[in-house]
């Protein structure tokens, strides 16, 4: 976005790019690395740039999100609440209850909610959250959820009505109001096939360290480099900053050392072959399987999975796992589970509290005062995915216009 009016070099910090969304071949299979990365988004501005460097029809396949959750060793609808009639009885009967207690009161607006876990029994009631919300964001978070600000989650979350929740089960009415409820995915390696494509003709530094960032009268200067640098754009890790940035600037510093502690959560993730099945997602939200969700990548194109091997997936646990011990609990999950390859990523998921916007949000301004901008889930400590990463890299450009 920059490259039309700026002479720009990528400084890329591992020996691939990629970031998140890195994906590689093992044994002939695709490996997303991190989850499994597909593209939609609710912003025409954004569609409009990204299918401008796509073929969408040629290139990309569309897909309906199935999507499933394992319950009592039974596949349930999701989202949830739209599927509540497929709980047994006994479990249906008290969630039931309370939502026809909740069905008359005045909806609270998001913003009137203190936290993330308030939110959620205040929308599905106690018995719905004790069933599934709580345990299941308990385990991929791995926080207390009632420390966690409701922004964090800004359009990822369900909006209901209990007044439609009911409805939706009395007629069965499929959701598709969802971002993803479709989505789109490359014919051909996957999100490593958009990452390559963007990174045609663009001047990328592999294995770059960044060690540390100064700033003169003829501009900015990086590794102790001749300062003449106009702008930079820091995608790393915010925290990394405060050892990083060399400028004498006091408050400047009292900015980034209130940064330097912000809590993540790291994912392992483990490439299976499986046993066919149509799905594109499983959650697993039972505190007896240690994994939270299983992706089934093998579905979302057939060329992500070797000619001669079953179908393909990633089975998704939250932290540091012993190898060991997943290949233990794959025995547990459904699919006959068959390990490939293993991955650790420390950060894949940021985690948000009370003051953190406005920490992140004091350190923009005092960056900018250099020309030094952060950008990405991990810089701005925003949950991005791939298109609200898009969405944030357009606004930027136009500040920086």
């Amino acid at each position: 976005m920059l490259s039309d009016r700026y002479q720009v070099s990528i400084l890329e910090k591992a020996d691939k790019a990629g970031g998140l969304i890195k994906c590689d071949r093992v044994m002939g299979s695709l490996f997303h690395r991190v989850g499994g990365h597909v593209f939609n988004s609710k912003n025409e501005t954004v569609l409009d740039w990204f299918w401008s460097h796509f073929n969408r029809e040629e290139e990309f396949i569309k897909a309906t999100r199935n999507a499933k959750i394992l319950f009592d060793d039974q596949l349930l609808g999701y989202p949830l609440e739209n599927y509540l009639y497929q709980l047994p009885e006994e479990k249906l009967r008290p969630i039931i209850d309370e939502l026809l207690t909740m069905v008359s009161q005045v909806p609270k607006a998001p913003e009137e909610y203190p936290n993330f876990k308030a939110f959620l029994i205040g929308n599905f009631g106690e018995q719905l959250y004790n069933l599934y919300f709580g345990p299941y964001n308990a385990k991929i978070w791995n926080t207390d959820i009632s420390k966690v600000p409701l922004e964090w989650l800004d359009g990822k979350l369900p909006m209901p009505q209990i007044r439609e929740v009911i409805i939706s089960n009395i007629l069965k009415k499929e959701e598709a109001s969802m971002v993803h409820s479709s989505f789109y995915y490359p014919k051909n390696n996957g999100s490593q096939f958009i990452i390559d494509r963007l990174a045609e003709q663009q001047d990328i530094q592999l294995s770059y360290q960044v060690s540390s960032i100064g700033v003169g009268e003829k501009g900015i200067g990086i590794n102790g480099d001749e300062l003449n640098t106009q702008l930079l754009v820091y995608c790393g890790d915010v925290r990394q900053l405060a050892g990083i940035v060399a400028i004498e600037d006091e408050l400047l510093r009292t900015c980034l050392d209130a940064v330097t502690n912000l809590p993540s959560n790291g994912t392992s993730n483990v490439l299976c072959e499986t046993d066919d099945t149509n799905l594109s997602w499983m959650y697993l939200p039972e505190e007896k399987y240690k994994a939270h969700r299983i992706i089934y990548t093998g579905n979302f194109s057939g060329t992500n999975n070797e000619p001669n091997r079953r179908k393909t997936c990633v089975v998704e646990f939250s932290g540091k796992q012993d190898q060991d011990d997943m290949r233990s609990e794959l025995a547990l999950l459904p699919g006959n589970l068959k390990p490939i390859a293993f991955n650790y990523e420390p950060n894949s998921y940021i985690i948000q509290q009370k003051d953190t916007r406005s920490k992140i949000d004091t350190l923009k301004k005092h960056l900018a005062k250099y020309n030094i901008y952060l950008l990405g889930r991990f810089a701005e400590w925003e949950y991005y995915n791939m298109d609200k990463c898009i969405e944030s890299a357009m606004e930027l450009n136009k500040t920086i216009r």
